[in-house]
C-alpha cells in the first residue's frame, strides 16, 4: 500500500533525528567500534549495581552486567532490540505468523502513547474519523483538540454492527463530505461496554475498511481479559493489505506502572511514529523494557500463558460478583448486558435522562464513585442515561455495598424527577 494519502500534514513534515539514528547505529555496531558521536552518559557513573526481582510464583531473576548497562542507558526509539524480538515471537503465537519484512513492532510508553502518535500521524484538524460508539473516554479526550467530524459506529451487545456502519457510510458518502481515512475499534472487552466483537463481525468490518480504503486502529488493551473459551481472532490476523495498526498493552497483565505498550503494523507507518518518538520522549523507559524482557525470558511461553489464564479468571470472577450484586440491588431500576471481557459493567438507568449530576454531585453524598455515561460519547455535552461501574479493584463486599448505594442513588434521583414533574 501507498500510505502517503493517509498521513497528516504534520507527519509528512517529520524528519529523522540524526542523533537518534546514530544511537541506533552505535548500539548495533560490531565489537571494536569506537564511538565519539552520541552523548551517552558513561554507565560507570550510575549508582546502580544490580536489580533483583522476585516473582509471586517463586521465580527470581537478576539484571546486572551488560544487561544492566542496557537498562540504564539510552536505547533506540523503536524499542530495546531484544524485547522487540520477543514481542515479534509473541505476536506470531497469538495472531498467526507475521511477515516481519513488511511489518514491525514499536515499543511505546503504554498503548495510549502509540494511539496518540498514530492519531497525530493520520489526522488533520477537522478530519472525519469513524469511532466505535460509546467511545473510550481517553480516546474522546485525545481526539477533541483535532475537532474531528465523528462518524459513529454504534454498538449492540456484540460490539460494532457492520451492517449499521455500512449504511451510515453509504448515507455519509451521499452528502459529498470528505470521506474518513481511519476506523477506530476497541474490539475486546470494550471500554465502557464490555462488548467483544465476533470473528464474523471483524471480517465484515475489515471488508468495509477495504471497500472504503480505511486504516484500522485496533485498540486491544483488554485482549487478554476476554471471557471466551479461546482467544479472539484479531483484526491484525485478518489483515492482508497492511491496513491495521494494532495496539497492545502490558498495563492490564503485568503492571500499569511499567508503562509498556506495543504497536504492531506496517513498517512505513511505524517509521513515521518512530520519527515522532525521536523528538519527544526519545524512547520508552529502558529499565521497564529490560525488566519485561527478563520476565519473558525467565517464564517462557507456558508460564506466560498460565499467567494470562490466571488474570482472566480473576476478572471473570469479579465480573460475576458485580453481576450478582446488580441483579440483587438494581433489578427494576436499571438494565445491563453481560460483559464478555474487560473490567466494566455498562448500566442503563431507567427513568433518568442524564446521569451526570446524579453521579458527579449526589453520588459523592452516597459515598459511591462511578463514571457518568456522558464521558463516553463523542459529544460529551449530550445527556446520557448510562453509568460505567468498574469491578477491577473493589472487593466482594465493596462491590455489593457499591451496588446497594447505587440503587439508593437511583431511587433518590427518580424521586427528584417525579417531584420536579409534579411542580
Amino acid at each position: 500500500m501507498n500510505y502517503t494519502r493517509f498521513l497528516s500534514e504534520m507527519s509528512k513534515r517529520r524528519v529523522p533525528s540524526v542523533l537518534r539514528e546514530l544511537t541506533k547505529l552505535v548500539l548495533a555496531a560490531p565489537e571494536g567500534t569506537i564511538s565519539l558521536s552520541t552523548g551517552m552518559p558513561n554507565p560507570i557513573t550510575f549508582p546502580f549495581e544490580e536489580i533483583n526481582v522476585s516473582l509471586k510464583n517463586g521465580d527470581t531473576f537478576k539484571v546486572n552486567g551488560e544487561e544492566l548497562k542496557s537498562a540504564l542507558q539510552y536505547q533506540p526509539s523503536a524499542g530495546y532490540t531484544d524485547l522487540i524480538k520477543v514481542i515479534q515471537n509473541l505476536q506470531d503465537k497469538e495472531h498467526g505468523p507475521q511477515d516481519w519484512n513488511t511489518r514491525n513492532v514499536l515499543i511505546t510508553t503504554g498503548s495510549m502513547d502509540g494511539i496518540s502518535r498514530a492519531v497525530d500521524m493520520l489526522l488533520n484538524y477537522g478530519d472525519p474519523i469513524i469511532v466505535q460508539h460509546p467511545l473510550y473516554s481517553g480516546m474522546q479526550s485525545l481526539l477533541h483538540p483535532y475537532n474531528p467530524k465523528y462518524i459513529l459506529a454504534e454498538q449492540d451487545e456484540d460490539g460494532v454492527n457492520p451492517s449499521t456502519l455500512r449504511q451510515t457510510l453509504e448515507d455519509y458518502k451521499k452528502t459529498g463530505s470528505k470521506m474518513p481515512k481511519v476506523l477506530y475499534l476497541n474490539p475486546t472487552g470494550a471500554n465502557p461496554t464490555g462488548t467483544t466483537l465476533t470473528t464474523d463481525r471483524k471480517k465484515e468490518l475489515y471488508k468495509i475498511a477495504q471497500e472504503y480504503d480505511l486504516l484500522v486502529l485496533e485498540d486491544d488493551a483488554y485482549f487478554f481479559l476476554h471471557f471466551l473459551e479461546t482467544n479472539p481472532v484479531s483484526l491484525l490476523s485478518l489483515d492482508t493489505d497492511g491496513r491495521v495498526l494494532r495496539f497492545d498493552s502490558f498495563s492490564k497483565i503485568l503492571s500499569s506502572g511499567l508503562r509498556l505498550g506495543i504497536t504492531t503494523g506496517p513498517q512505513p507507518l511505524l517509521r513515521q511514529i518512530e520519527l515522532h518518538v525521536q523528538t519527544t520522549t526519545l524512547q520508552t523507559s529502558s529499565i521497564a523494557q529490560v525488566l519485561a524482557y527478563q520476565l519473558f525470558k525467565t517464564w517462557g511461553n507456558d508460564e506466560l500463558q498460565k499467567h494470562y489464564r490466571s488474570v482472566r479468571n480473576f476478572y471473570k470472577e469479579r465480573r460475576n460478583l458485580m453481576l450478582d450484586a446488580a441483579e440483587k440491588h438494581l433489578k427494576g431500576l436499571a438494565e445491563w448486558t453481560i460483559p464478555k471481557g474487560g473490567m466494566f459493567l455498562w448500566i442503563k438507568v431507567h427513568n433518568v435522562l442524564d446521569t451526570y449530576e446524579m453521579v458527579m454531585a449526589r453520588g459523592i453524598t452516597e459515598q459511591i464513585v462511578l463514571v457518568p455515561g456522558r464521558c463516553f460519547q463523542a459529544d460529551s455535552s449530550k445527556p446520557s442515561p448510562y453509568i460505567r461501574a468498574a469491578y477491577s479493584i473493589a472487593s466482594k463486599e465493596e462491590i455489593d455495598k457499591g451496588m446497594a448505594r447505587l440503587a439508593a442513588l437511583i431511587k433518590a434521583e427518580q424521586k427528584l424527577k417525579e417531584e420536579s414533574e409534579r411542580a
